[in-house]
C-alpha cells in the first residue's frame, strides 16, 4: 500500500476545497491515485446529497449580471440549507461563478447550464463536490435569461433578491439611472406583470369574480356588482402591475410616468425577478 503524506493530503485539499481527514481517507482508498481520490470524494459528495436530499435548502444566493453591452442579462439562484453557508464568502464566489458561466453561454435552461464545463468538469459535478465539501444540499434552481436593447441588472439585500429589467432604448448613463430604480420597485414591490395587457386572463377572470363576491356581502345591488368588480379590477391593475403602480421614490408619479419624463417614450418591455424562499 502506498504511504500517504501530510504533503499528498494538502495537495488534495488545495485541489478539491475538501477537509484533511477526508482527503487522507479518499488517497488511502485510491491507494494514493490523486483522479481516483477525487473520484471517491465525489461518490461521497453524492451519497451525502442522496441523503439530505429532503432537506429544505431555502438559503443561498441569487446573483443577477448583465453583459458588457447590455443586451443580455442572467439571473441564478444557488440554494444552500443555512443562513451561515448562504454568507460564507467562498459559497457566494462560486454562485458568481456560476452566474459569469451562465452569462457567456446563454444555456436554455437550468440543466443545460448544469451541463457546461465548468472548472474541470461539468457544473453538475462540480455541485456534488460542494455538496461533500460543505455538507449541505446545494443546487442550482432557478435560471433566468432576459436579453433585448437595454438590460439592467439589480441585486437586492445580501444576494436574497436579482431583478432584470428590459428598457426599449439604447443604453446610457440616465436611462441606466432610471432602470435601476425600476429594478428596485420590483425587487420591493413584485408586480405579477408589466402592464395590464400582460396580466394572464384567468387573473383578471378570478379578481373580478372576489370583487363581485366581495361587493356582494357588503349588500351592494345585484345591478351594480359587475360595475363594482371593474373599479376593483383597476385598483388591482394599480398595485400589481408595474408600469401602472406608485413610483416608491415619488408617489406622485406611476413607473409609466416617471420613465417618460426621464426620457420620452421609455418603457419596460420585460423584466424577471427572483427571491429566496
Amino acid at each position: 500500500m502506498t504511504a500517504i503524506t501530510a504533503s499528498d493530503v494538502n495537495k488534495l485539499r488545495q485541489m478539491t476545497g475538501a477537509g484533511m481527514m477526508d482527503c487522507k481517507n479518499a488517497l488511502t482508498e485510491a491507494n494514493g491515485d490523486f483522479e481516483a481520490a477525487i473520484d471517491f470524494l465525489r461518490k461521497k459528495g453524492q451519497k451525502v446529497s442522496a441523503a439530505r436530499a429532503d432537506r429544505d435548502a431555502k438559503e443561498g444566493a441569487v446573483i443577477a449580471k448583465t453583459s458588457a453591452d447590455h443586451k443580455s442579462g442572467i439571473i441564478i439562484h444557488l440554494t444552500c440549507e443555512t443562513d451561515f453557508v448562504s454568507k460564507n464568502e467562498d459559497f457566494v464566489k462560486f454562485a458568481n461563478g456560476i452566474a459569469d458561466l451562465a452569462l457567456a453561454k446563454k444555456p436554455s435552461s437550468v440543466e443545460a447550464l448544469k451541463s457546461l464545463p465548468f472548472e474541470g468538469s461539468t457544473l453538475a459535478e462540480k455541485l456534488i463536490e460542494q455538496v461533500g465539501k460543505i455538507g449541505e444540499k446545494i443546487d442550482v434552481v432557478k435560471y433566468e435569461l432576459l436579453e433585448g436593447e437595454n438590460i439592467i441588472s439589480y441585486i437586492h439585500g445580501s444576494n436574497r433578491i436579482g431583478v432584470l429589467v428590459s428598457l426599449n432604448n439604447h443604453f446610457n448613463e440616465i436611462n441606466s439611472a432610471a432602470g435601476k430604480d425600476v429594478a428596485m420597485q420590483i425587487a420591493a414591490m413584485n408586480p405579477i406583470a408589466v402592464d395590464k395587457a400582460d396580466v394572464d386572463a384567468t387573473v383578471i377572470a378570478r379578481e373580478i369574480e372576489i370583487g363581485k363576491e366581495q361587493a356582494k356581502a357588503e349588500g351592494k345591488p345585484e345591478a351594480m356588482l359587475e360595475k363594482i368588480a371593474q373599479g376593483k379590477l383597476g385598483k388591482f391593475y394599480k398595485e400589481s402591475t408595474l408600469l401602472n403602480q406608485e413610483f416608491v421614490k415619488d408617489s406622485s408619479k406611476t413607473i409609466a410616468q416617471m420613465l417618460d419624463g426621464i426620457e420620452k417614450g421609455l418603457t419596460v418591455n420585460s423584466f424577471r425577478r427572483v427571491a429566496l424562499g
